[in-house]
């Protein structure tokens, strides 16, 4: 390939990337976008699909019914809500896979609304109901606000050489691959602090509308603090530090507090408990 060829073919992939960086998220902040969130919902699904059959294969899927339908209650609320306030999200396919792995305490929600819950954050947090919701209207809230299609679009932006092929010969199949290569990067990928801090906003509404206490937030992340070293590496790379967390959820308690003071539960949206 020819300087001048290679030269082109990064000039119309670094087009693409100012045309695509459009978006909004649904709190105003202008999102990086390289491939939509319909795209992503679609790549997601595959990498959700293969990731859970992995866990499936290894015995990691979590069948007890306590755990089961505690896990199913609450997200179903936190469902009931998010279809309300964002309406084309009532046409995801709602799937949660609780992984029996109770050294790691983390949970996420990819685009389309596939989440997973590991184990460790009931053994070693000892979650009250209003904690879990707090943390699973956190998850669904990334997905809400099109996060991994930004994690997908950050994927593809760091390969720009797919995008730049792609673009080029006007090759569908070289894009597509790209996309769906940054959907399994997008599992591993960190938010950013933008973007945790966005969806603290939005999760903490979506709790507090199913009828949990906003108050709930804080106390989760004092308990985060609480494990110190035992915390696993990807939380520390994904999350802010408790303490300033702490300070920002405290802020948004009082008026949370308005919006649902009778803690009225939410109906139950049935979802798919993988196992």
């Amino acid at each position: 390939m020819t300087a001048r060829a290679l030269s082109r073919r990064f000039a119309i992939a670094a087009a693409l990337i100012l045309v695509s960086a459009c978006a909004s998220s649904p709190t105003g902040r202008s999102q990086f976008l390289l491939i939509s969130p319909e795209s992503a919902i679609v790549e997601s699904k595959a990498a959700y699909l293969t990731t859970v059959k992995a866990l499936d294969d290894e015995g990691k899927l979590v069948n007890d019914p306590e755990t089961v339908g505690r896990v199913a209650n609450i997200t179903g609320r936190l469902v009931t809500i998010a279809e309300q306030g964002f309406p084309t999200s009532a046409g995801w396919e709602w799937s949660v896979a609780i992984i029996d792995d109770p050294e790691t305490v983390n949970a996420w929600c990819m685009a389309g609304g596939r989440m997973a819950v590991y184990t460790g954050l009931f053994e070693q947090l000892n979650l009250t109901d209003d904690e879990f919701a707090q943390i699973m209207g956190h998850e669904i809230s990334h997905a809400l606000a099109n996060h991994t299609a930004e994690r997908m679009s950050v994927a593809i932006a760091t390969t720009i050489g797919v995008v730049a092929v792609g673009a080029a010969t006007d090759s569908s199949g070289a894009a597509m691959a790209g996309a769906a290569l940054a959907a399994n990067v997008a599992l591993e990928l960190p938010n950013s602090r933008t973007a945790e801090s966005e969806a603290d906003q939005i999760g903490m509404e979506l709790a507090t509308r199913a009828g949990y206490d906003p108050e709930a937030a804080v106390t989760l992340w004092q308990k985060m603090g609480g494990l110190g070293d035992a915390r696993p590496p990807e939380f520390l790379s994904t999350h802010p530090a408790p303490d300033n967390r702490q300070a920002s959820l405290q802020k948004m308690v009082p008026a949370m507090n308005s919006i649902n003071p009778t803690r009225t539960k939410a109906p139950i949206t049935e979802i798919e408990i993988v196992r």
